[in-house]
């Protein structure tokens, strides 16, 4: 049978998916989609495009992710997949004493102190210069004149624009945050819906980051202004953290589903979580997405693999079991036996020894790329370093300050990360990239439309627009309205915590582009629930 059946739309309300054969760009924004296609027709391929719309979404959907950030990708490009971690860890100087002595006992979410190496510009510069064809300063030009001239804000992200200005005018009270003010409100409110808005200081940025290769940003003049502004406000960032830094090529890990190989960035990120699910629901046999058993035994699988994660997930290197053990196919029957008729608290088991932004993009070539950047929780820590639009991502927060936890703070360490590219192969050849953008949401959202795709048989658009569900913790599920009634009484009467959500804007936002092997035509899906947009050649 087919991965998917093209004419099949049973959630026809939402949109059609695209279909193309030259290229195809996918994300939350219109324009940024655009800026990536414009790379193709100018000669470019799909890391160019990539690049250039992940530049562009610093501008264009601030909320969601800046240059101050971290990346994930992977790529295919010439029969290989290539994987991508561009995630900072924490400076050198931030200990758990330190931040007790500021008297903190957790992490806090906003200032300087979560404040860890910004990876995004990184990311782009690496792939650039191993994979892209066009020069960066070409590849940055759109997001450049986005951020010059300005831009009219689109509905869903004038919506968290608002909301997020609210939530920073009652908590951040401090001088340091005066930059965030100056760059994202005007006259002490958000840019409304339609309304231009742009960041002249963001523009100087990005061309000194396409001028230098990045270089600047961790060896240079903005290195020199991010160490100045922490020096004097008291975080713990230092130019030196920053020189230090340098993103990781990596491997990317995968489990077999039902013949599908899905990929994921291994460890700090949080993509084997997707994995481990995926590896205990691989042994329930599933005919039908609206059914009580198709969901008690996803949500089942999530809750374990969860578990798990926030368990042991960590910088890989400091893990104390390895990634084979807790993919391994003894492991996932282990966990598999524990779900049955009714919700389950989960628990880690023992293995046995032995606010983002996401993307995709593909060219007529076969390239094909699945790109993530984020700030973490919107606009990330409120800092922003003033007149360069430099937005500082808050990825810190997760950090453990329990001396004992497998995730606590460590100078020079990265932590458990939430934001996870995707990617799909078949007997070692590209289907394509896919992600769901949203915190805790994102191996949830992976899980659900992978299985939407391969055992439901949905095209991309409508693996997208299905109703989700969102595992929160112990048995309490949020469910979208459009989750049948009859399904949320069902899971409630097996134990479950069912909560309806009034919106839908916490259950993430997705792309996919799956390609056809034989004719190469690509057909792709973009979010419903944002301003999403594919961009087709």
């Amino acid at each position: 049978m087919m991965l998917y059946d093209a004419l099949h739309y049973p959630y026809s309300s939402q949109r059609m998916a695209a279909v193309a054969r030259k290229g195809m760009v996918a994300t939350s924004q219109p324009l940024a989609s655009q800026a990536g296609l414009d790379m193709l027709k100018k000669g470019g391929n799909a890391i160019d495009a990539a690049i250039a719309t992940a530049a562009c979404l610093t501008v264009v959907e601030p909320t969601s992710n800046g240059i101050g950030g971290d990346a994930f990708a992977i790529v295919w490009t010439q029969g290989e997949l290539h994987g991508l971690n561009a995630s900072g860890p924490a400076p050198s100087s931030l200990t758990i004493e330190a931040v007790k002595g500021l008297g903190h006992e957790s992490m806090p979410r906003f200032g300087l102190v979560p404040v860890t190496v910004p990876g995004a510009p990184s990311a782009w510069a690496a792939l650039s210069e191993r994979f892209g064809k066009l020069p960066l300063s070409d590849v940055l030009e759109p997001a450049i004149q986005y951020a010059e001239n300005g831009f009219p804000v689109s509905p869903v992200l004038g919506k968290y624009w608002k909301q997020a200005a609210e939530v920073f005018k009652q908590h951040l009270n401090g001088e340091e945050y005066a930059g965030w003010f100056e760059t994202f409100t005007t006259d002490g409110r958000a840019p409304k819906v339609g309304e231009m808005w742009r960041s002249p200081g963001h523009a100087e940025t990005l061309k000194e980051i396409a001028e230098t290769n990045a270089e600047s940003f961790y060896r240079g003049k903005l290195a020199e202004k991010i160490d100045e502004f922490s020096r004097k406000h008291g975080g713990f960032i230092r130019k030196e953290d920053l020189a230090a830094y340098q993103p990781e090529w990596v491997t990317p890990i995968s489990v077999n589903y039902r013949s599908y190989d899905v990929w994921e960035i291994p460890p700090n990120g949080q993509g084997m979580v997707a994995l481990m699910a995926l590896n205990t629901l691989k042994g329930f046999d599933f005919t039908e997405k609206e059914s009580i058993g198709t969901y008690h035994r996803q949500i089942e699988a999530m809750k374990l693999a969860f578990a798990d994660g926030k368990k042991y997930i960590t910088q890989r290197e400091k893990m104390n079991v390895k990634v084979d053990q807790l993919l391994s196919e003894a492991y996932a029957r282990e966990r598999r036996s524990l779900i049955g008729e009714m919700a389950l608290t989960p628990e880690p088991g023992t293995p046995p020894n032995g606010g983002t932004v996401y993307l995709a993009a593909a060219d007529e070539d076969g390239n094909m790329v699945s790109f993530i950047q984020s700030n973490y929780m919107g606009f990330g820590s409120g800092i922003v370093i003033p007149g360069t639009g430099i937005a500082l991502q808050n990825r810190g927060h997760d950090f453990s300050l329990d001396p004992g936890h497998e995730n606590r703070l460590e100078p020079g360490k990265k932590t458990y990360h939430t934001i996870i590219p995707g990617f799909l192969t078949k007997n070692g050849q590209p289907v394509g990239p896919f992600g769901v953008m949203g915190g805790y949401m994102q191996p949830q959202g992976h899980v659900q439309v992978i299985m939407n795709t391969i055992d439901f048989h949905l095209n991309p658009q409508s693996a997208l627009d299905a109703p989700r569900w969102q595992w929160m913790e112990g048995k309490t599920v949020e469910v979208e309205r459009s989750v049948p009634a009859h399904i949320a009484e069902a899971l409630a009467q097996k134990g479950h915590n069912i909560k309806v959500a009034n919106d839908s804007g916490g259950f993430g936002r997705g792309q996919i582009i799956w390609r056809d092997p034989e004719t190469g035509v690509l057909t792709g899906g973009t979010e419903s629930r944002t301003d999403g947009c594919i961009a087709a050649w």
